[in-house]
């Protein structure tokens, strides 16, 4: 049995717990992580059900599992705490997660909260606040364990074992020196392996790619992929060590975005909650729709200037929507080359003349080819030669201007300081449309009538 089939069978339990016996809830719960925890209580249709859940959860085992809830549900379960419930379950939080909660707090509690902490643990925080949430220093931990250069492992050793546990996800320690200047990093492998006697300075790697605090998270999620990484130092822009960036906050913003593209194409975010009330979940989707209605009516208009063509011509309605369709695909498929090129800073101005042509080419490939097809198909559909020129033209010329707006669309929403996933699709979808109606109705009207 895999582990998928054991989560199930466990999530069965306390779903049948809830109906008939909720006190059992609790010993339930225990052996779950707080991810799987969080999967629960996002999949409860009802609220009152993720009450039952959320009020047979340990109050210590609750700042593990907010950080995994979709911010609607976490601002709702924090909406139930008291202050000094919060100021308990937070008290080991990573400061990343916490940072994060204290920007969707009201005021009153972030300010208790922040006045109940050590100042030491406080400063450490408001640092983390202090940046950009779309920089390194907006995802960083500040839970570094630094040494110093001129001491040897043995004393690393001794200077460890002070601690009850280390940071999860602990590879490396951090060397700076007197001033606090970053200058490489100790492997806990080479901790492990070398020479007691030895210095750090003698053992430590000093080619570690350091992270600004200010480098953009798109930036820092592609060099973690490029080199395979589990953690990396975060300085100032003194060289300063500030923090540090693990793989699990790499996981998660590759999640989040992959979210975010999948629903953003459709006005949603990821962080929505599933079960939100109807009327919440109505209005969100209304918006789009608007926008989708208004795409709908340009393309209904363009198809409303060549009505006379089409009442003398009735195949050109049954043909449009292929030319259309083509083109969508077409678009897409480019957007989609472009978009993900441009997450992994893979485009650049000194190669993207070089996609530019690359993706045209392919178009017209596909255009030419496809284009034949159609003509056969339509000359013996409809015994109409002329009739299966036109919409083959029509489809070299929309999947030309598929594959261009594929290209640009992407770099025009970006420069607007945009998410180009977000809306990409419907103004390519628009474009097509439009495009391909006009082109086939128009080379109708000027070739047939």
């Amino acid at each position: 049995m895999d582990n998928k089939e054991i989560l199930n069978q466990q999530l069965d339990k306390i779903y049948q717990a809830l109906e008939k016996q909720p006190e059992q809830i609790a010993p339930l719960l225990k052996p779950l992580h707080s991810a799987e925890i969080s999967f629960l209580i996002e999949s409860l249709p009802y609220d009152e059900q993720r009450d039952i859940i959320w009020d047979n959860i340990p109050l210590k085992r609750k700042a593990d599992i907010l950080p995994e809830l979709n911010d609607e549900l976490r601002n709702r379960f924090i909406q139930k705490m008291s202050t000094s419930e919060l100021v308990f379950a937070t008290a080991d939080m990573d400061y990343d997660d916490l940072a994060d909660m204290l920007q969707e707090m009201p005021e009153v509690i972030s300010h208790v909260l922040l006045e109940s902490m050590e100042t030491q643990h406080r400063k450490r925080l408001e640092s983390v606040l202090s940046y950009d949430e779309d920089t390194a220093g907006g995802i960083m931990n500040t839970d570094t364990i630094s040494i110093r250069p001129d001491i040897t492992l043995e004393t690393v050793f001794r200077y460890l074992r002070r601690f009850k546990k280390l940071p999860d996800t602990t590879d490396k320690l951090f060397v700076i020196n007197h001033y606090g200047d970053y200058l490489g990093v100790l492997y806990i492998s080479d901790l492990l392996t070398c020479d007691p006697a030895m210095t750090v300075s003698r053992v430590m790697n000093q080619k570690i790619r350091v992270i600004n605090v200010h480098e953009n998270q798109k930036d820092v999620v592609a060099m973690f992929e490029r080199r395979d990484l589990i953690s990396a130092p975060v300085v100032d822009d003194d060289n300063k060590l500030v923090g540090r960036i693990t793989i699990d906050d790499i996981v998660d913003l590759i999640r989040e975005d992959a979210d975010q593209a999948i629903m953003g194409q459709v006005g949603l975010s990821g962080e929505d909650d599933m079960f939100a009330p109807i009327h919440v979940s109505a209005q969100r989707r209304a918006i789009w729709l608007g926008i989708n209605l208004i795409t709908a009516l340009l393309a209904s208009f363009v198809i409303g200037l060549f009505q006379a063509t089409i009442e003398k011509i009735v195949a050109l309605a049954v043909l449009m929507p292929i030319v259309a369709s083509m083109g969508g695909i077409t678009g897409s498929q480019t957007l989609t080359v472009v978009i993900r090129g441009m997450a992994l800073g893979q485009i650049s101005p000194k190669n993207f003349r070089k996609l530019f042509l690359n993706e045209l080419a392919v178009s017209l490939i596909n255009g030419l080819l496809w284009a034949i097809v159609l003509v056969i198909i339509t000359d013996f559909w409809f015994d109409n030669t002329e009739l299966a020129l036109v919409i083959g033209m029509a489809i070299i010329i929309n999947l030309l201007i598929a594959a261009l707006s594929g290209v640009f669309i992407p770099q025009l929403i970006e420069k607007m300081g945009a998410d180009p996933a977000l809306g990409g699709s419907v103004i390519l979808t628009t474009i097509t449309d439009v495009v391909g109606f006009f082109a086939f109705l128009g080379l109708a009207q000027w070739w047939l009538l």
